[in-house]
């Protein structure tokens, strides 16, 4: 209970950024509300995602709080503003324009759209607000529960060879769940790790430069991921406009904006379906990589089912603009999000991509490493990592609290935003992105490498490899390697030290079974969908 107040007071004791009646305002509180709406305005523009917002916005936010580590929080809050907000957000041009802003938002229009259409966008709009935030709650409770418990039991429990082992078998899960093929995936993260020991380890020479002095340093971080993840998906999407393989802009009309909103027994009827997909969505965000479309299918699909047996015969089916499909879709994708961070503070591994950047917060500000070690009670002083965890979920709760009272109005409001034509964002988007890299770094060098990535990320969407497995790889693989060394030298130069205990050589059984699993599942798939 001492760090649970250390860390609200963190949050609310940091510098005021500006005062309002004498009464200064913590940046962490500004930052926070102005993710908030930045989140809720990118995840209602169609072709853009609260990954591309933050992917933006933590080069400046860093080249304005700088690498202090007072820095932290500030760039915390506005980063998990602009994750949750984009959660909400992007139901808007879902259930308006009958256009997903995100992937895991496709569900959402099977039932938003036609409700829209019968002229009840508000209602639409609302029941998509309620689940969305309550299942985004009821996710963050399981991760402020779960999160100190796990990393307990990994300090505790697990030793610097069992570490190794569960990377590696959390990089072997991420490769198999990610992709059309475990194949890829695994290349994704073979190539990650290539990638990562470009002059880097506890050499004197470095490895792998080619005699090149720009790579003496290595691949900065924040160039490879930007570069892979965002500048990949610009290359591909303006490709496909240029070729006229998607349109320009997709907006459909609605018809008019009517008066309504929740009728009287709606909370009532969603409550169930949203409770579900709440649960659904928790336990498919806690793994590492299993992203939130499928959390979406699957709470609609299982909603589908239990509406189809229980629904009276003046109800809509789903797919007919059934208020509980839009419950069960939301509740589940927003689930995801507060149980993404499950691994991510408990284990220091990722599992999505707005995981992906605080991570990359973390490590450029310094002061803070996601791991089991950050959840350590028994030190003899205070822990700092510790007060900084509990003030991200200070953090958190009271984003969600925002989102409650002002983000469904101002989620209402950014209807605007689905008409901008995605053709006109994107070339903004990249010229922003560019700029925050040369804030931060301002070697040509840096702007060099982060267009190689989204070359590289450009290709690797045109070949049907995942992304994201090569993303966190590259930056897991200096924990991996760093472990490996210390448990090699711990175990007097064992070179199989992996093997000499039970738990590790467990994680590695499952590491290979889940290979062989997946890869023979995802084979007998293709083989169906493609007969000869």
């Amino acid at each position: 209970m001492d760090y649970v107040l250390l860390g609200i007071q963190s949050v609310f004791s940091n510098t005021a950024m500006f005062s309002v009646f004498g009464v200064g305002i913590p940046s962490c509180l500004v930052t926070l509300f102005l993710g908030l709406l930045t989140g809720i305005a990118v995840g209602a523009t169609p072709g853009l995602a609260g990954p591309t917002a933050m992917a933006v916005s933590l080069p400046i936010l860093i080249s304005v709080f700088g690498v202090r580590p007072d820095a932290l929080l500030p760039v915390f809050g506005f980063l998990i503003g602009v994750m949750k907000g984009a959660t909400v957000g992007g139901a808007v041009p879902a259930i308006l324009f009958n256009v997903p802003g995100t992937p895991d938002a496709i569900m959402t229009t099977l039932d938003g759209h036609p409700m829209a259409k019968r002229g009840m966008p508000r209602r639409a709009l609302r029941i998509a607000h309620f689940s969305s935030v309550t299942g985004d709650t009821a996710s963050d409770i399981v991760l402020f529960v779960c999160a100190p418990f796990l990393a307990i039991m990994v300090e505790r429990f697990l030793d610097l060879p069992e570490k190794t082992a569960l990377i590696i078998l959390s990089l072997t899960f991420i490769s198999s769940v990610m992709g059309s093929s475990v194949g890829k995936g695994l290349i994704a993260v073979a190539l990650g790790v290539l990638a990562a020991t470009v002059a880097t380890g506890q050499t004197f020479h470095p490895r792998l430069t080619l005699g090149i002095d720009g790579l003496q340093n290595g691949f900065p971080m924040v160039s490879a991921v930007l570069g892979a993840l965002i500048l990949g998906e610009i290359f591909v999407t303006l490709n496909d406009i240029w070729r006229g393989e998607r349109q320009a802009s997709t907006v459909q009309s609605s018809h008019g904006d009517v008066a309504d909103g929740l009728q009287k027994g709606d909370l009532r009827r969603i409550m169930p379906h949203i409770a579900r997909s709440s649960v659904i969505g928790t336990l498919i965000g806690a793994l590492p990589g299993v992203g939130s479309t499928l959390a979406a299918t699957l709470g609609y699909t299982v909603g589908r089912g239990i509406h189809k047996r229980r629904k009276r015969p003046e109800d809509p089916d789903f797919g007919e603009g059934a208020p509980e499909g839009i419950a069960a879709t939301e509740a589940a994708n927003s689930a995801v999000s507060g149980a993404n961070l499950i691994p991510v503070l408990s284990l220091g591994i990722p599992g999505n991509a707005a995981a992906v950047f605080l991570i990359l917060a973390a490590d450029s500000i310094g002061g803070f490493n996601p791991g089991p070690a950050v959840f350590n009670f028994t030190r003899p002083q205070i822990n700092p990592e510790l007060v900084v965890a509990f003030g991200i979920f200070t953090l958190m709760a009271l984003g969600n609290l925002l989102n409650w009272t002002i983000g469904g109005a101002f989620m209402r409001a950014m209807s605007v935003m689905s008409r901008i034509p995605i053709r006109l964002l994107l070339p903004i988007v990249l010229m922003v992105t560019l700029t925050a890299i040369y804030i931060q770094d301002t070697r040509m060098a840096a702007l060099w490498i982060t267009f190689g990535f989204g070359i590289l990320g450009f290709f690797f969407r045109r070949l049907d490899i995942p992304v994201l497995p090569f993303v966190i790889a590259f930056i897991l693989a200096g924990t991996l390697e760093n472990t490996a060394r210390q448990a090699f030298s711990a175990t007097g130069g064992d070179p199989f030290f992996l093997f000499r205990s039970a738990t590790s050589v467990i994680f590695l059984l499952m590491a290979v079974a889940i290979i062989v699993f997946l890869g023979r599942r995802k084979g007998h798939g293709a083989a169906a969908t493609h007969p000869n």
